[in-house]
């Protein structure tokens, strides 16, 4: 299916203050969670910066076989994009404390939904 690829969850590694300011990080929510295993579902595009924590995030679908490529490993100090309609789990083995923001603007299709399959 097409939209598989637009599932990834893109890591920013210590982006600059000046990034984050551009962002307005300060000025989002901020949301919080202790060490252990959650499922969630992602039903608007989120970008979250993490003020602490470590997190392994397993997409649904893949198999636990890290080798593969199939977690993607974000914590303290990250910029994090997640796709609107991914699901996945968490594994947190550091409790997290993060800024995050959802984006609204769903009105306009990607520009290859009008491409064949």
């Amino acid at each position: 299916m097409a939209a598989d690829s637009n599932q990834r969850i893109i890591v920013e590694k210590n982006p600059s203050e000046a990034r984050l300011s551009e962002l307005g990080i300060k000025s989002w929510p901020k949301w919080g969670c202790s060490p252990g295993k959650y499922q969630l579902k992602f039903d608007a595009e989120e970008t979250c910066y993490l003020l602490k924590g470590k997190v392994k995030a397993y997409p649904k679908g893949y198999s636990g076989n890290e080798e593969g490529g199939c977690c993607v490993e974000f914590g303290a100090g990250d910029l994090v994009i997640f796709p609107k309609g991914l699901s996945c789990s968490w594994d947190v083995s550091v409790a997290v404390d993060k800024h995050y923001k959802f984006e609204s603007t769903s009105s306009t299709p990607p520009p290859s939904s009008s491409s064949s399959f």
